[in-house]
Order: structure tokens, then C-alpha cells, then sequence
């Protein structure tokens, strides 16, 4: 099938967005769903990598994890701030960076470049990684890149990592995590509950420093779908690239990921991947 579009018509730049993430092999979370995301939403994306991640059948499906040099790392952000001028490209999404050497290679390179916007998915946890080096991954990740963001979207467990607390186990424990994560960090809060927390409806708090509003959706099913929480935050990253306001981007991104969880994707894992089309 070809496409024609008459010389008369002048199609509009799209805004730009920015993912350092991982590449995940089977598709359906990392780099690859932001750039799905991206695409679904009207946004041109750009992609540098920071690991490879993939499952590994022969071990319960747990990382295989293996990060990019950091110079490989900085050396795709150069190329991408130097083919891009920070007007244009100014809203950047963060997601698993994975070790300390990544983590403060990034953070140089972004603290080098005015943002408008700088989503943060504060990945603390990969199952390939030894304890001690997820230790230290998670600090530099506090002190280093939280400190940066404007907006964060941190799971059940991250709030609990972030916040200090030691449970949350309905709304008003999941409010009083994003108060808390605010207070440390200054940034739009979108604290997601999902399906960890008890009761029919899939429950998000999104806090600002003033307006706060629970988010909330049936729950489709009781098993988290890989890719949720990367395409959430990629969500917000491509609205407010567009010009939204972070309340409006947040109701957005929970409309659009559960879409994509009732569209989700089956294959020989065990585990579905969410499908960034099911928005059409």
C-alpha cells in the first residue's frame, strides 16, 4: 500500500521526545514500548539505550541483564543533543538505567541540557542483578536522577523504596507515599497502585504539591501486564511534550495503558505484554 500526500499540504513537525531506557527483546516493555507509545500519541521518539534485558525461559524467566558501556551511553546522547536543539527536544522519559556507572553518566549528560519536562519511571529493581550492586543502583538513583525529575511515576514497591514507609495497602496509604515522594523531590507524583493493592478498581494517586486526584479504572484481571508501567510514563512523557498540563497528561496516560491492558498480548511467557494500539 503507498500513501500520497499532496505537494498543497504541509503536515505539522511532530513534538519530540526523548527514552534512556533498556531495550527489552521481547517487546513489550523498555525502549520499545516508549517508542510504541510515542508513535501511538503523535510523538516522534528517540531512543538511547542503556542495557539489554532479556527473559531467560531457562531460569523462571527471571533478567538476563547486560548494560551498555557507559561510553556507548554517552556517546548516543551526544549525537542525539547535538542533532536536536533543547527547544525542540525538550522533554526527555528516564526508565531502567541499571547500574551506577550508567546512572551517573546520564545524569552529566542531561544536567549539561535545559528540560521542560523530565519523566522519571524510577526503575529499583532487576532480578539479574546481584543484591548488593541493586543496593547501590537504587541510592545512586535517589541522590543522582530523582533529584532531576519534574515527574514521577514509581510502582508499589519504588513508592514504598522512595517514601520510607512500610506498607501501603489501600488509597489513602498510596496518597500518603506520594505526598512523601513529593516532599522529597519536588515533582509531579503519579503513584501507582495497579493491581497490588485490594479491590475491583485499578487505583492511581497523582499528586502535584496541591491538586490531588485518585485515578481510578476497573481492574482487568489480577496480574500486572509487562509494559504497563514503562507505556504509563512514556504517556505522560509524549502529552506533556505536547503541550499538556501534568494533571491532564496523568488521566491521559491511565486512559491509554488501560486500553492497552485490555488489548494485551499472549505469548509462550508467562506473562502478557500490554499493546500500545489498543487506544484505535
Amino acid at each position: 500500500m503507498s500513501f500520497h500526500i499532496p505537494a498543497s499540504i504541509s503536515l505539522p513537525r511532530p513534538a519530540l521526545a526523548l527514552t534512556i531506557a533498556g531495550s527489552e527483546a521481547t517487546g513489550g516493555a523498555g525502549a520499545q514500548a516508549d517508542l510504541k507509545t510515542f508513535q501511538q500519541l503523535g510523538v516522534f521518539g528517540i531512543a538511547a539505550l542503556t542495557c539489554i534485558v532479556s527473559f531467560d525461559p531457562n531460569d523462571s524467566w527471571n533478567h538476563r541483564f547486560m548494560p551498555v558501556d557507559a561510553q556507548v551511553i554517552a556517546d548516543q546522547l551526544e549525537a542525539t543533543f547535538t542533532a536536536y536543539d533543547a527547544d525542540d527536544l525538550a522533554t526527555v522519559k528516564i526508565g531502567m538505567l541499571g547500574t551506577p556507572a550508567t546512572i551517573d553518566t546520564v545524569a552529566q549528560a542531561l544536567q549539561g541540557r535545559s528540560w521542560k519536562n523530565m519523566v522519571l519511571d524510577p526503575v529499583l529493581i532487576c532480578k539479574g542483578q546481584e543484591p548488593g550492586a541493586a543496593l547501590d543502583t537504587d541510592t545512586a538513583l535517589k541522590n543522582q536522577i530523582l533529584p532531576l525529575a519534574s515527574f514521577v511515576t514509581p510502582n508499589h514497591f519504588e513508592s514504598l523504596s522512595l517514601s520510607g514507609m512500610d506498607a501501603i495497602n489501600d488509597v489513602d496509604d498510596l496518597t500518603e507515599a506520594a505526598h512523601r515522594i513529593h516532599a522529597i523531590s519536588g515533582a509531579v507524583v503519579l503513584a501507582k497502585g495497579g493491581v497490588r493493592l485490594s479491590g475491583p478498581d485499578a487505583v492511581d494517586v497523582y499528586y502535584d504539591g496541591s491538586t490531588l486526584e485518585v485515578l481510578s479504572s476497573p481492574k482487568v484481571g489480577e496480574v500486572a501486564v509487562s509494559g504497563a508501567g514503562c507505556s504509563l510514563a512514556a504517556a505522560v512523557a509524549a502529552e506533556l511534550a505536547k503541550g499538556a498540563t501534568p494533571l491532564d497528561a496523568a488521566r491521559t496516560a491511565k486512559e491509554f495503558v488501560t486500553a492497552g491492558i485490555k488489548a494485551r498480548v499472549s505469548s509462550n511467557a508467562p506473562f502478557d505484554a500490554l499493546w500500545q494500539g489498543g487506544v484505535r
